[in-house]
């Protein structure tokens, strides 16, 4: 149902994922229980959505098996020396029951702790024992992501970066595809932002018979960008993977790519400077 992408490591990986923040608890298994039931495959988590647990227990109530899973999860900033990230990675896989992550990714690069590059060391090791599959990074900038293979020889195979329509990362989907790194949207849709009420989206929608969520999904997909679309309501689950019988023109994409906004950013979060809540 979902095609997939060959990363630079050679794996591949699911063109559309689930995120899970703010899923938590309970209810929160039940809801990823839905969506993995409706054929959602790729799994977002971190150990700062403190729902690790609830991603694992899904996973497992499903009865699918874990080979048919991609599961991601990241590294808080708090445990980027080498040490520290090399136990959370461990930690993280027992909170989730599982013997092997498919991606892991450092949540943000916070270069005022400059401690980024022991944390990429300490994934690069635990991926050579087997702990993780694929390892990449979130929020990095082009001179973060060239410190990383000058210092250790390996370039992220993904970096999960806010995109979306008032936000659309042009330079830094270029500079991922310059170093061949795949670009993952988090917040895709906007989380909720005036977006979905705009003109050239409502009006494509119409044309389409999809709705605005599908379009700018769409949009993504057609930039080679894998959104992760945080969605607990079950049918937003359920239309949010119907994007694959229809494409955008270049001019519609274009269309949307001139909603970018200079102050675009959800919540001002600039990699340079945002400092990560420990």
């Amino acid at each position: 149902m979902i095609p997939e992408i060959t990363l630079n490591d050679g794996f591949q990986m699911p063109a559309l994922g689930l995120g899970t923040f703010q899923v938590r608890g309970g209810q929160g298994v039940n809801q990823i229980l839905a969506a993995i039931k409706d054929g959602y495959r790729s799994l977002d988590t971190a150990t700062n959505y403190d729902n690790e647990g609830a991603v694992g227990e899904a996973i497992r109530r499903s009865g699918i098996p874990r080979a048919e899973f991609f599961v991601t999860s990241k590294l808080p900033g708090k445990y980027h020396r080498y040490a520290d990230a090399t136990m959370a990675i461990q930690e993280s896989l027992y909170r989730m029951g599982l013997d092997y992550f498919d991606l892991f990714l450092i949540h943000w690069p916070l270069p005022k702790r400059d401690l980024y590059v022991q944390a990429w060391q300490a994934m690069v090791d635990a991926r050579q024992r087997g702990l993780i599959r694929s390892i990449g990074v979130s929020n990095f900038e082009p001179e973060h992501l060239d410190r990383l293979f000058k210092e250790t020889g390996v370039m992220p195979a993904v970096n999960q970066l806010e995109v979306h329509p008032y936000w659309i990362q042009a330079r830094m989907l270029q500079e991922d595809t310059k170093r061949g790194i795949v670009t993952e949207a988090w917040s895709p849709l906007g989380r909720g932002s005036a977006a979905l009420k705009e003109p050239v989206i409502v009006d494509l929608a119409k044309k389409y018979g999809k709705n605005v969520g599908q379009i700018i999904l769409r949009w993504h997909g057609q930039r080679n960008v894998v959104p992760i679309p945080k969605a607990s309501n079950l049918v937003h689950q359920r239309t949010n993977l119907d994007l694959f019988d229809f494409e955008l023109t270049p001019a519609e994409i274009q269309a949307i790519n001139a909603l970018d906004k200079p102050d675009g950013r959800i919540e001002g979060q600039d990699p340079n400077e945002y400092e990560e809540f420990d």
